[in-house]
């Protein structure tokens, strides 16, 4: 395996940081903390890449708060600057380092792939009805803060030997436990820690049908004691090579009885239906009077699934001819542009 070395100076270098600075701020500008800095946007960065250089970068505490959506969670927040600049610092030259790595059956956080191509490739499998008849459906116990530091480190020493690099991202990796949620760094840390994993399930198990979105993982066969082995290999693996457990509530189940729950969508053979919690959402939001864009939000999700007779149970006519004429306009504004 090649190991990349002299990435730092590439990092810590005046233009990457401008460059980090604009990609941060993006879609930001309104926000105080981006507007303090950008009153000094110049003195900022050209101090940050001295503490970079110097050595004397460290992570800001972080401020911690609580949703709850979909589930419960800890997610962490660091103040724009100086930590978020250099998070984009790093991924600036790191990303394609990482994503070369990644195989691509993996889509969450990755451009070009994200949920909507995870579910489109699910479905256009499970056309393949006589070696998708049975589903195993995990995901893995607390990942994120599971996640080991010493681990994470042995992994990136494997594809990096850049040392300024790898005590820069040490210092950031042991800023908190785990793999804070929130991070910018964390979903590449993430996708990175179990690429390997992903390596292993396709070249030495030989999974035809396998997907993952960050720890949801979905394994499709035609043999439901094959699913069971699978599972066994998986919990092995997850323990001895990553302390990680596969979560308790892991399924192995037909198809055609129950469908995939996976990425908002309830998956079939031969169609797809939205998430019954979503639904819900969409049919409250429309009976509490929700504006045209909220209720747009929810037609991004209603497109790619087949929901015409919720569309027709659930909305005004007049709210759907708007809908669509915007809809059309702007398909005619992209081809135009």
């Amino acid at each position: 395996m090649k190991r990349h070395a002299n990435l730092f100076d590439k990092i810590v270098d005046i233009n990457n940081l401008y460059l980090a600075d604009q990609l941060a701020s993006k879609g930001k500008l309104k926000q105080q903390s981006v507007k303090n800095h950008m009153k000094n946007q110049d003195m900022n960065l050209y101090a940050l890449q001295k503490d970079l250089l110097d050595k004397k970068f460290k992570t800001s505490p972080y401020k911690v708060f609580k949703v709850f959506e979909p589930k419960e969670r800890e997610v962490y927040r660091l103040p724009y600057f100086p930590d978020r600049i250099v998070h984009h610092a790093i991924m600036n030259v790191l990303e394609p380092l990482f994503v070369s790595t990644f195989t691509t059956d993996t889509y969450s956080c990755i451009k070009g792939m994200g949920l909507h191509k995870a579910s489109r490739r699910l479905s256009v499998d499970l056309r393949d009805e006589s070696s998708t008849k049975y589903c195993l459906k995990i995901d893995i116990k607390k990942f994120y803060p599971n996640v080991d530091h010493d681990t994470l480190k042995s992994m990136l020493r494997r594809k990096l030997k850049d040392k300024d690099l790898l005590n820069l991202l040490d210092e950031i990796i042991d800023s908190a436990d785990g793999l804070p949620i929130g991070n910018y760094l964390s979903q590449y840390f993430a996708n990175f820690y179990l690429t390997y994993f992903d390596h292993w399930i396709k070249e030495v198990l030989k999974i035809k049908y396998y997907y993952r979105y960050a720890d949801d993982i979905v394994i499709l066969s035609d043999s439901k004691d094959h699913l069971h082995r699978v599972l066994w290999q998986i919990s092995g693996y997850l323990q001895d090579n990553l302390k990680l457990d596969v979560k308790g509530n892991y399924q192995v189940f037909p198809v055609a009885s129950r469908g995939i729950d996976f990425l908002g969508y309830v998956h079939f053979h031969k169609h797809k239906l939205l998430r019954k919690s979503i639904k819900k959402r969409f049919a409250a939001k429309v009976k509490r009077g929700a504006k045209r864009e909220s209720i747009s939000s929810y037609m991004g999700w209603l497109k790619h699934a087949n929901c015409r007779n919720l569309i027709k149970t659930v909305l005004p006519n007049e709210i759907i001819l708007s809908i669509q004429h915007s809809d059309h306009t702007n398909d005619i504004h992209r081809r135009q542009d």
